[in-house]
């Protein structure tokens, strides 16, 4: 399935390139393509950048890459300076109890039962401790528990990913989820030994922040060469991706834009919206972009952006 998209990236990605080699007539500089693998696991940007991507080959001065989006009609441009996808971090917990007999449950301590308050604290997490203004996201995507209807189990396993911006907001979020679970854990009177263990997943994702001068830029180019209808400004996501990382390797010198290139056929957007109805979006098994749409549109951004920033008879950049 199409999952993400990134069939239709890479093949933008192609595009793009080949029109860059066959248009060196208008621009000048060098240019730099990464095909990165890993980006489903937060894992591929820092790796190659810990092989030596910016030693061993030429460091940019711009950073450009696109994704597909099920939220723009085939072919529109979306461009959001500042942040535009979320710190990513995936977190384990297990919470250990005292299993037993369930008709005698004063001999036990119920992990479900304590692993259920656990949830229910979390919420506050968003609620009441982080500021309304910085957005977070603490979801519990799973939990797993017990194998049979009698019987206390000994331990309850639970998965969550939690999103935010700001360094300050995920660490308020990641330290919150620490004492609540010790504090829940010691409330129900766990003993010590069997006290929770969380476990932080360590490929996660840190927002990706784009230059906010260099995505007005862009964003205006885009305008000028495809029409103000096919360019729009939008909000930011709590999705994760790991391209961030690459402006990150040099702040003071390299500035980035990912941008959004429509999928959705704009029909079924417009009857989504007369009736109210959600549509299906990136990893869901029924998303199906308009692939030649993304393909040709992203390859002429992409290309068009490098020939505007590397022109011919100008500064060279990378």
């Amino acid at each position: 399935m199409h999952a993400c998209g990134h069939d239709t990236h890479m093949t933008g990605w192609i595009g793009a390139a080949r029109v860059l080699a066959a248009s060196r007539d208008k621009w000048s500089g060098t240019l730099v393509m990464i095909g990165q693998p890993a980006e489903e696991i937060n894992a591929g940007a820092a790796a190659m950048l810990a092989d030596g991507l910016f030693t061993r080959f030429p460091r940019p001065d711009y950073a450009l890459a696109f994704h597909d989006t099920a939220e723009l009609g085939s072919g529109i441009i979306g461009v959001k300076p500042g942040f535009a996808l979320a710190n990513v971090d995936s977190v384990d917990i297990t919470v250990r109890g005292l299993g037993g007999h369930g008709a005698y449950p004063h001999t036990t301590k119920d992990p479900i039962v304590l692993a259920s308050a656990i949830v229910m604290r979390l919420q506050t997490l968003v609620s009441r401790e982080a500021s309304p203004l910085d957005p977070s996201v603490v979801t519990v995507g799973s939990f797993h528990g017990g194998a049979k209807h009698n019987i206390i189990p000994d331990e309850v396993k639970m998965q969550l990913t939690v999103r935010s911006y700001s360094d300050a907001s995920r660490k308020t979020l990641l330290d919150g989820i620490r004492r609540i679970v010790a504090g829940e854990a010691m409330a129900s009177g766990i003993p010590a030994d069997r006290a929770p263990v969380v476990t932080m997943d360590p490929n996660f994702a840190r927002a990706t922040w784009n230059t906010p001068a260099f995505s007005a830029r862009i964003a205006d180019h885009f305008r000028a060469r495809f029409g103000a209808a096919r360019v729009a400004e939008v909000p930011p996501s709590m999705a994760g991706e790991d391209f961030g990382e690459f402006a990150r390797a040099d702040q003071n010198r390299i500035q980035s834009l990912i941008f959004w290139v429509g999928g959705r056929q704009q029909a079924e957007l417009d009857k989504a919206a007369r009736e109210g109805t959600t549509l299906h979006g990136l990893h869901s098994p029924f998303w199906a972009p308009e692939a030649d749409k993304v393909i040709a549109a992203g390859a002429e951004a992409l290309a068009s952006a490098a020939i505007e920033l590397m022109p011919k008879g100008g500064a060279q950049s990378n």
